[in-house]
């Protein structure tokens, strides 16, 4: 008989937030959807998406990261669909109304890309115009590359895909430098990332103490105050933050949004180095309309527009603009902006 351990036959453990968490939510009124996606482990994970407004519509697929869900595009799905657009928006597995895995170790990079991957094939969606921010451009960026004869069109809004930017010779001291980082509070986040906070040596990227907060924190990760404290121009009201925390009971619901952070490629050994370098090389011949949309005043992803610019042949001649006042969560900031760029992207190439 083969040697076989229990790991071979381990099954994905997940938490599904009970539905009465989301009843009477401020502004969200929408009615869910689900599909089963393979786990990669043998079994299956539910995946929740909102789908509104006419069948036959232009489909708009709205994708967020972390530590948001679908609830961050309340305010734009109502004006898209009274434009006439047929709009998706998921969750991703472990936020939202999907499944939540309870191992941190079950959520990477790769399995994300996978399971976002079988929902749009079993969807089947076609003519895409994709609104894109957070993590939501890590992974939608790799279904764009991935599939990009079902994309049409792309806004990419406080975002990018990063394949590794810290160089080499940094490598070391930066990794040096994380690990006596202190693990700071929610409220000192905004300063981290600006590089006002005082707690910490000078000149580590305040996107480390975000990882580390997410990953070492004793601080329960409630995404509605995460989401307040990070460069917001807007403050949520006390309902709204409740309604953002919704899906989360306790800590153990939340291992997808500890997890993120520590995802993303920053070092040039780490996974999906090359899977994004293979999807930037897709990216360079992409010629179909791609818009950047980037708040004012995101300290998270300020300098991650100017590489499309450079290299995407779909950014030439479109009319990019600036969303604010608007920090990193501009859907929460500015949805009437946020509506108006992909509306103006899809009338981008019509005939008059």
């Amino acid at each position: 008989k083969p040697n076989m351990n229990k790991e071979s036959f381990r099954t994905m453990e997940f938490n599904r937030t009970p539905d009465q968490r989301f009843d009477n939510l401020l502004d969200y009124p929408f009615q869910p959807h689900y599909l089963q996606v393979d786990d990669t482990e043998g079994g299956e994970l539910r995946i929740h998406y909102l789908d509104e407004g006419p069948a036959d519509g232009e489909v708009v697929l709205l994708l967020h990261g972390q530590p948001a869900w679908s609830y961050l595009y309340r305010h734009m799905i109502p004006p898209l669909v009274a434009a006439g657009c047929r709009v998706i928006a998921p969750d991703l597995v472990g936020f939202g109304r999907s499944d939540k895995p309870t191992r941190v170790e079950d959520y990477t990079y790769a399995r994300h890309v996978a399971w976002m991957s079988d929902w749009l094939v079993q969807l089947d969606l076609s003519d895409i115009t994709v609104f894109l921010q957070d993590w939501g451009s890590l992974i939608g960026l790799r279904l764009v590359a991935a599939f990009p004869e079902r994309f049409a069109r792309v806004v990419l809004a406080n975002g990018g895909l990063p394949a590794g930017p810290i160089p080499e010779e940094f490598a070391g001291p930066v990794r040096e430098a994380y690990k006596t980082l202190p693990v700071v509070k929610a409220v000192d986040l905004d300063a981290c990332f600006r590089g006002t906070y005082e707690g910490g040596p000078p000149g580590v990227p305040g996107f480390l103490y975000w990882r580390k907060f997410c990953a070492e924190g004793a601080e329960i990760l409630r995404p509605g105050d995460a989401i307040d404290c990070i460069g917001e121009a807007s403050s949520l009201a006390d309902d709204e933050k409740e309604a953002f925390n919704a899906p989360y009971p306790d800590e153990s619901y939340a291992q997808g949004a500890r997890r993120f952070p520590s995802l993303v490629p920053l070092f040039a050994d780490e996974p999906e180095v090359a899977e994004n370098k293979v999807a930037w090389r897709v990216l360079k011949e992409f010629n179909k309309p791609f818009m950047l949309a980037f708040a004012d005043d995101d300290p998270v992803t300020a300098s991650m527009a100017q590489p499309f610019l450079d290299s995407v042949p779909g950014c030439r001649d479109v009319e990019h603009r600036t969303i604010g006042p608007a920090g990193h969560f501009l859907q929460q900031d500015q949805p009437e902006q946020c509506v108006q760029a992909i509306l103006d992207l899809t009338q981008w190439n019509r005939p008059v």
